[in-house]
């Protein structure tokens, strides 16, 4: 049950040969002591993070799953099949959520702005892996790269907002970033589309490159890192130490076993055979040492245990995990309705998605800017979840030929739920812990955000897959489901024949269905979560 208890920032001392920064906070105890900049100077660092996460592909954590989910479907027509389209967004997911505390660490020890810089460039560089692959392996590999990256570009924009602005400001600046995180999202889709069907859908990756150089200018240029955001002192092995890479790999084997027993599952093995059992075996027991090895670690842990015993994390953390998992499932799924169900181009398919994606724009903004005139951020996660939840619902429920007012209506319903909470785990933990645990705590909660989405689109690829497999012998029964499953999804009728192709249509939308119901098995699941959150202030000295 949530409690009405004040935020007290956990003090200690990050670790016992690392010395906190002497200027600046180490607590938001001094805040107002703090010279937090104002005026132009304040704007110029708006700017600069709003460019970055204005970028159509550019910020990676969110905005490219638009546009990337709006050319899937052509991708899996070069690439012959959908198979492999579970790893086109959890490659990318997995990357960012193994790397997310690794970049708060180095946001902790490092240079805010050359770390920042860094993180562009990672992430530039995989998206030009991505635009010239040649087969489907390579893209995934670009994918993996661009998540190493995107994984810092998301601290990063959070971060420098902590630093820019005082607790009570924090929410309105992240709500001023998210307005173009809104236009990002609300354009993906259509840019997407129009490379996909006017050019090629490698350039949803190659604009990437002009973008993130302009970008990069206007951060060296425009930010200026502030005394109290001065790196932890340290020696250079004591920093590498507390970038816990064996804590990284081991999330990402688990991870992968998790992403390879769900791939081979009822498509290449039988759920019980040794393969699969034993992938799912393996990514229980590297997670069970993943925990241990954290435990030893202590403060150089990704999950540092200190900050994962206060409840306000690890409610907002696990809420996130499910929250972000079932709006990424959606966001991935309803392109491949549109292309494949409804036969729209994916210049129309993004088009058709506009209302989800406005509609979780505008609810984004309005939250943030509730949080600042309410004070408390846990209220409006409940509600989130909840209408989510109604909204995954009333998309399972679309079918061949459902008129319009349906599926604008359900995505802006969607949209409303997701976008009110999307935002507040961040914000909520944020405001309750010290200045010096700001950026792993953004990291941790990022880390589950990040990873709900590579679990969610598994799960969902999985289900997906698996249904289709069932449902075609019944629904088409002339059809080869491997052959159904290898053809790309805007080529179903041109190679199956008129006979054929409503069996093939009513088995794809049992897979879709099936995709669904995971992301209302997440959202309600982000719901029931929720109810154990603190209502902590915001608004006061703490």
């Amino acid at each position: 049950m949530a409690s009405t208890e004040m935020a007290r920032p956990n003090t200690q001392s990050p670790s016992s040969d690392v010395k906190t920064p002497e200027t600046g906070p180490v607590n938001k105890g001094n805040s107002e002591a703090i010279q937090y900049p104002r005026g132009m100077v304040l704007v110029l660092i708006v700017i600069a993070l709003v460019m970055t996460s204005a970028s159509p592909l550019l910020t990676g954590r969110n905005d490219s799953q638009t546009i990337v989910g709006t050319a899937i479907p052509k991708i899996t027509d070069e690439f012959h099949g959908i198979d492999d389209v579970l790893w086109y967004g959890s490659a990318f997911f997995m990357t960012v959520g193994g790397f997310q505390s690794t970049w708060g660490k180095a946001y902790k020890y490092f240079p805010l702005k050359v770390s920042y810089l860094v993180s562009i460039f990672i992430f530039e560089l995989g998206s030009l892996i991505c635009g010239v692959s040649p087969s489907s392996t390579a893209f995934i590999f670009g994918r993996a790269i661009a998540g190493v990256g995107a994984a810092g570009i998301a601290s990063g924009v959070f971060t420098i907002t902590a630093f820019s602005a005082e607790p009570k400001k924090r929410s309105t600046l992240i709500g001023i970033v998210g307005l173009s995180y809104g236009v990002a999202s609300a354009i993906g889709p259509l840019i997407g589309g129009v490379f996909s069907d006017k050019v090629t859908w490698r350039w949803c990756f190659y604009i990437n490159l002009p973008i993130g150089a302009v970008a990069a200018l206007i951060v060296v240029i425009c930010f200026h890192t502030p005394k109290h955001a001065k790196p932890a002192e340290a020696s250079l092995l004591e920093k590498l130490s507390q970038m816990d890479l064996l804590g990284t790999a081991l999330v990402m084997g688990s991870i992968i076993c998790y992403i390879l027993a769900l791939q081979y599952g009822g498509r290449v093995y039988q759920w019980n055979s040794s393969t699969v059992i034993g992938l799912l075996v393996g990514f229980v027991v590297i997670a069970l040492v993943f925990g241990g090895w954290e435990t030893l670690q202590s403060e150089r842990a990704t999950l540092v245990p200190r900050l994962m015993k206060d409840r306000n994390v690890w409610v907002n953390s696990i809420y996130t995990f499910f929250f972000a998992g079932s709006y990424f499932v959606m966001i991935y799924y309803l392109p491949i309705y549109f292309q494949s169900i409804d036969n729209v181009s994916p210049s129309a398919s993004g088009v058709r998605n506009l209302p989800l994606i406005i509609s979780f724009s505008i609810a984004m903004i309005v939250s943030g800017g509730g949080i600042t005139a309410i004070g408390i951020a846990t209220p409006i996660m409940a509600p989130g979840a909840a209408i989510a939840t109604v909204a995954a619902g009333l998309l399972y429920t679309l079918s061949l030929g459902t008129g319009s007012g349906k599926w604008i209506g359900y995505q802006i319903l969607g949209g409303v739920g997701w976008g009110l909470s999307f935002q507040v785990p961040i914000i909520a933990g944020q405001n309750t812990v010290a200045d010096t645990d700001i950026a792993p705590v953004t990291a941790i909660i990022l880390f589950f955000q990040t990873l709900g989405g590579a679990f969610g689109i598994s799960a969902g690829q999985a289900a997906f897959v698996n249904r289709i497999i069932a449902s075609a012998p019944i629904m088409a029964p002339r059809v080869n489901p491997t052959a159904l499953l290898a053809t790309g999804v805007t080529e179903l009728r041109l190679v199956f024949p008129g006979d054929q192709i409503t069996g093939v249509l009513l088995a794809y939308m049992e897979g879709i269905r099936a995709a669904f119901a995971v992301g209302i098995a997440m959202a309600g699941m982000a719901f029931l979560i929720s109810l154990f959150g603190k209502w902590n202030r915001i608004h006061v000295q703490l």
